[in-house]
């Protein structure tokens, strides 16, 4: 017996109801690969945004006050689902973000992990008792959810960037309004699909669609909305920060980085190579800790660069839909008219391209960008000082362990890097020196969804995934029980 087709809406979801914009707008959501419209979605603005609010903020005292472990059972219930019907949900995925079906598929994976995951950590929120100096008081430490979050994520994981704030958020007791890119709404539509079938109260978890801008300024300025967690570029996250300021909002902020990578001359080469193609034209290149500053030993920077080369000339450029596909397109024209002008700027600096470089010729529709390996790049090139979000595999040579430390660090990102090398002294000093919140060694996945992520400097405010993700949505209220004979 066949299983129903399940029917999925696609629209703002707000205190338990879909709906339209309040202002009746509307918004084509394009795939990357073809350029024709998959869908039209309601386009809202601060007032969508403000009932939102209002919504999750009536359904705060119930949901705060449930047990850890009845909130568990919607978010596990949440993360069966995913599972359940992943194959469909990873087809929504690619045809809004262009990325290859194997690459949704995996990330759908890792948002039912998440789920899971923060099902089972919030029963363990735990508080504590402290010894008194007073023998008549007793001080005791709660965690307590902090309330309203709003949820913005970028485009590059449509389904793992909402996943991953939303489910620590619900799991830790508060609600959730969600504005997901309007460049990807479709994927986090269908994961309140799911919550709503799993049981998530009405006003929990909430969905708006519409104006960043105005939709972020609400955020900022109600008084309803205690935390706001972004994922995003450095230049909204300063204007987050700008406006909290003014209304003492808390942040989370996930920035983005420019991770350096740095090859030394003990290691198996051909591994390397074929590990350092994978990591980086992964999603376009459009990934936060995507491997992006190659400092490769100079021994054998030239051998490093020809297996590279050779092996991104061999990647298949396509839709995401066809099971061939291993590189799909960027999400829009302006993200691949960025990318091709700092390619172009780099070699007028000396930057030599080895393969790629250029719109492929066999792919008039969709935002593609051949995958391109540069080599003798100069330090102080775009491609270099500044983080690529596409395709781009740039190539320097380095000399001194010390010397290529402090280059790495000559940055304001600090998301991720990583190390290769078979020298355990070599392994100790880098991890202990690169000023990056994640250190991937002989790894080129570093995170984990039970080990935070957490970037320094200019790449991100507060951790998520592992206990430290949890404790992003906690208060800690101090009670003092005195008169206690």
């Amino acid at each position: 017996m066949e299983t129903a087709k399940v029917e999925y809406k696609y629209e703002q979801y707000i205190g338990g109801k879909w709906v339209s914009a309040l202002n009746h707008g509307t918004w084509d959501v394009l795939n990357p690969a073809t350029e024709e419209v998959v869908r039209v979605v309601p386009f809202g603005a601060g007032a969508d945004c403000r009932v939102a609010l209002e919504a999750a903020a009536a359904a705060f005292p119930a949901w705060s006050r449930l047990t850890a472990y009845a909130r568990a059972i919607i978010l596990k219930r949440t993360a069966d689902l995913i599972r359940e019907r992943v194959e469909e949900l990873c087809h929504v995925t690619v045809l809004e973000s262009g990325k290859p079906l194997l690459q949704a598929k995996g990330e759908w994976g890792v948002a039912a992990d998440l789920f899971e995951w923060f099902a089972e950590e919030g029963k363990r929120a735990y508080g504590r008792v402290i010894p008194s100096r007073n023998a008549s008081r007793r001080l005791i430490v709660l965690r307590q959810p902090l309330g309203v979050v709003g949820v913005i994520t970028a485009w590059n994981f449509p389904i793992y960037n909402v996943a991953r704030a939303s489910a620590a958020a619900l799991a830790a007791g508060c609600t959730v309004v969600i504005r997901p890119s309007e460049y990807t709404p479709l994927t986090a539509m269908l994961l309140i699909n799911l919550l709503a079938e799993a049981g998530v109260p009405d006003g929990v978890a909430n969905l708006i669609n519409g104006d960043p801008a105005s939709m972020a300024q609400e955020m900022l300025d109600n008084q309803l909305c205690a935390k706001i967690h972004f994922t995003g570029s450095q230049r909204v996250g300063r204007l987050l920060m700008d406006g909290a300021s003014k209304t003492i909002t808390r942040l989370s902020l996930e920035l983005g980085g420019n991770a350096p990578v740095l090859i030394f001359p003990d290691v198996d080469l051909d591994q390397v190579a074929a590990g350092a193609i994978i990591a980086k034209f992964r999603n376009a290149g459009q990934v936060c800790v995507s491997p992006q500053r190659f400092f490769v030993h100079h021994s054998i920077v030239a051998s490093f660069s020809e297996k590279v080369a050779a092996l991104s000339k061999k990647l298949q450029l396509g839709d995401g839909l066809d099971a061939a596909t291993q590189v799909g397109p960027l999400i829009n024209s302006a993200q691949r008219d960025r990318v091709e002008e700092m390619v172009q700027k780099s070699v007028l600096q000396g930057a030599r391209i080895l393969c790629g470089g250029r719109r492929p010729d066999a792919l008039a529709r969709g935002y593609f960008y051949e995958p391109t390996v540069l080599t003798e790049v100069n330090a102080g090139s775009p491609i270099f000082a500044e983080e690529v979000f596409g395709p781009v595999l740039p190539i320097t040579s380095f000399e001194e362990t010390k010397a290529v430390i402090r280059q790495a660090n000559f940055t304001r990102h600090g998301l991720a890097a990583y190390v290769w090398t078979n020298d355990l002294r070599v392994a100790q000093e880098t991890s202990e020196q690169l000023e990056y919140g994640l250190i991937g060694i002989n790894d080129w996945a570093p995170q984990a969804t039970e080990g935070p992520f957490t970037g320094w400097k200019e790449s991100g405010i507060g951790r998520e995934s592992g206990q430290e993700g949890l404790d992003e949505y906690l208060e800690t209220k101090l009670i003092a029980l005195g008169g206690i004979s």
